[in-house]
Order: C-alpha cells, then sequence, then structure tokens
C-alpha cells in the first residue's frame, strides 16, 4: 500500500513540478536544515539550564519562554519544508527506516517538549538531568536519522 501511495504521490502535478525544477529540492533542504539548527540550538539552551552547565542566571521558566518558541516556529517551518522534500521524492522518505525511525523520534521529543513546556508553566514538575537527558537524546536521534535517510535505501 505504501508502495502504491509512493507512487501516486510522485506522479502529482506538484511532485512533479518539485522533481521537475532543479533549485527547488537544494533551496528546501537548506530552509530544513537551517530549521534544525534552530531547534537543536535553542535545546542545547534550555538542557544547559537544566543540567546546570549555562545559563544558570536566570530561571528554567525563562529560559523556557525565551527559547521554546523558536523551537515551535522552527518546528513549523520544518513541517512545510519536509512536505514539500517527501512530495519531491516520496519513496526516498516514505518507505526509508531512517525516516520512519526519525517521525517516530520526532513524535516522542514534540510530546516531551510539550510536556516539560507545560508542567513549566504549571511549576508542576522539578525539572533534572533526566529531564534534559531524554530531550537530548531525542533530538540528538531526529537530527541523526535525518542525515541518515541520504544514505539509507529506502525498504523494498
Amino acid at each position: 500500500m505504501l508502495v502504491e501511495f509512493c507512487k501516486w504521490l510522485g506522479g502529482t502535478p506538484v511532485s512533479q513540478v518539485i522533481q521537475d525544477v532543479e533549485w527547488i529540492i537544494p533551496v528546501v533542504q537548506t530552509i530544513h536544515i537551517l530549521c534544525l539548527a534552530v531547534v537543536l540550538s535553542s535545546v542545547a539552551m534550555v538542557n544547559a539550564r537544566l543540567l546546570g552547565v549555562g545559563g544558570t542566571r536566570v530561571s528554567v521558566a525563562e529560559m523556557t519562554q525565551r527559547f521554546l518558541p523558536w523551537i515551535w516556529w522552527a518546528v513549523l517551518l520544518m513541517a512545510c519544508t519536509g512536505i514539500i522534500l517527501i512530495a519531491g521524492e516520496p519513496p526516498r522518505s516514505l518507505r526509508n527506516t531512517a525516516f520512519q525511525l526519525k517521525m517516530l523520534l520526532l513524535a516522542t521529543a514534540l510530546t516531551q517538549t510539550f510536556l516539560f513546556q507545560r508542567s513549566v508553566r504549571r511549576n508542576s514538575v522539578r525539572h533534572n538531568r533526566q529531564t534534559a537527558a531524554v530531550s537530548l537524546a531525542l533530538w540528538g536521534g531526529v537530527a541523526i536519522f535525518g542525515r541518515l535517510i541520504a544514505y539509507m535505501t529506502p525498504d523494498s
């Protein structure tokens, strides 16, 4: 069923334009990667504060208020660019194990980030090194598996 969907999506007029216009994929990939840099930098800043190795002059709430909007806006833009990349090369991503693992980690990272943000707003949970370690591992995994998409061939 996924193979048929990839064939259908790859044959749509939108996909054909993305495939035929040489500059679209490189420009969209560049935007996608720059947004990832924003996300990873923001995640690093918040987690450095949780680990007590940076930003200790401000509270966790202040650090979260400063950097989480950057994460959410960059993720939104990455979703848009990701849709374009998928539409342009459906089998390269949808049938690729690295892509599938990236999406699983991304869903988990977004959930963890949302729950963390909510708990900071409610001041209901003590944030600790484990929270930071999980966040860094999830977002790092998203970046690693995202990069591996280029090197792993789609499943047959």
